[in-house]
């Protein structure tokens, strides 16, 4: 099955069969109603793609568009419990779909047969959620009543896992997909919240790889059995501004690895002290001495042998972490999931889960064609599927009409949705084509 076809039996299996099995599971429908479980899904997920910040009369608008007719008030109405556990249900069914595309021609990349990288972000919600999802406490955006999206993202073939949904206040190394094991022959890429030396053994042992920033104070041995408390100090015994040396990590897991280690420049440096103290000022924490240390260096740890990838290469792939950031950044700024113009908790809750629906669909929508460019553009891309929402809503009924559909936005994907190069600041693709561009970066 090609990747149309994939895309249009996955959205009508999700916004039709599977809504309407799960309405009556989760009691949204207990009687004969032309507003079923399909048509309420599809009401909600369509507006939330055309018009991120929908008004009630927008879904109702969208609710006409796939064959219901109701007033806002109706749809109103049937915003309840049941229906915020049946769209965060229908959800939960749509991350099990896996959608990919071909391979994006870059060959560093295609050195791994996957490249995960995986990060959270979290959605801040009315307080009187808390007892549903639960939040950090305090005065942030994530106070008594949080969500947190767990995600992993193939850079490669563009397919994802998640969004998987936790309470805002869960550590990111309990995230469910954890537990999931990397294909052999893949790279693992995370934040230092996914720090875990046993994790990165048991990559090792199933015959994946990882790269990780260095966690501060981890333990090093070198190859002459010589313990090392504070890699800087390691890095300068080494009398170089590059490093690349064999370690073993922990005291107890000795896990080996690769360190990797590049000397900044001093203004690249004092940035990243001037955005340490701003952290520290907005949590209300003091800096520590080792933490300003190690902000002249640029330090990896990995288990790729240098055959497979050099130094400089290593520092590229640890940047390209940069592109789940982008992805969550997307969701956001074009897809609003962290807003809404409703005050009803209930609501609320409704429309977080509709438009997580609605940018996981425009993902595998932009797998029809998008990923298989390097140069692609997820911002133009989600502002052409935005255009063509009620067009995809109107075609759901039949799966040829979706296609037809998905051949249309997928013409535009192709033709009007790439990037521009940079010669000063090299965008992440031009780094992964040309690694040697690192030193413009």
């Amino acid at each position: 099955m090609d990747t149309i076809a994939q895309v249009a039996a996955a959205m009508r299996d999700v916004l039709t069969t599977t809504a309407n099995a799960l309405a009556r599971s989760t009691g949204f429908v207990q009687r004969r109603s032309k507003l079923d479980g399909a048509h309420f899904v599809q009401a909600w997920v369509f507006a939330c793609m055309a018009s991120p910040m929908p008004s009630w009369e927008d879904v109702s608008q969208s609710a006409a568009t796939v064959g219901v007719p109701i007033t806002a008030q109706g749809l109103e109405d049937r915003c309840d419990t049941s229906a915020a556990i049946l769209l965060e249900e229908v959800l939960a069914r749509s991350i099990t779909q896996v959608i990919a595309s071909e391979p994006v021609a870059i060959p560093l990349l295609q050195r791994f047969t996957h490249v995960f990288i995986e990060d959270s972000s979290t959605i801040g919600l009315p307080p009187v959620l808390a007892e549903h999802w639960r939040g950090c406490g305090g005065s942030t955006d994530a106070g008594n009543a949080a969500l947190k999206l767990q995600v992993r993202l193939d850079v490669c073939r563009g397919s994802l896992s998640g969004p998987v949904l936790q309470d805002g206040r869960a550590a990111d190394q309990r995230s469910p997909l954890q537990d999931e094991p990397i294909i052999a022959g893949s790279l693992y890429l995370a934040d230092l919240g996914y720090w875990s030396l046993a994790r990165f053994a048991r990559i090792a042992a199933d015959d994946g790889y990882w790269l990780s920033r260095y966690l501060p104070q981890t333990v090093l041995f070198t190859a002459d059995g010589q313990r090392w408390d504070d890699a800087r100090r390691l890095l300068d015994a080494q009398g170089s501004d590059q490093v690349d040396l064999p370690v073993t990590v922990g005291v107890q897991d000795r896990l080996p690895a690769r360190l990797l280690a590049l000397r900044v420049p001093p203004a690249v440096a004092e940035l990243r002290r001037q955005r340490l103290y701003a952290e520290a000022r907005a949590q209300g924490k003091t800096v520590s001495g080792d933490l300003l240390r190690l902000t002249a260096l640029t330090i990896f740890l990995t288990n790729v042998p240098p055959d497979q990838l050099s130094l400089r290469e290593a520092l590229v792939l640890g940047r390209a972490r940069w592109q789940i950031e982008l992805l969550f950044k997307l969701w956001k700024s074009h897809g609003h999931v962290d807003e809404s113009r409703g005050t009803q908790p209930w609501r609320v809750l409704c429309e977080v889960y509709a438009k997580l629906i609605a940018v996981l669909i425009s993902h595998w929508v932009m797998l029809t064609e998008l990923w298989n460019y390097p140069d692609r553009s997820l911002v133009k891309a989600a502002q052409l599927i935005q255009k063509h929402a009620f067009h995809l809503a109107s075609s759901l009924w039949s799966q040829l009409a979706l296609e037809d559909a998905l051949n249309v936005i997928r013409d535009g994907l192709r033709a009007c949705c790439r990037m521009n190069t940079r010669k000063k600041h090299p965008n992440t693709y031009q780094l992964l084509i040309n690694p040697e561009l690192w030193c413009l970066a």
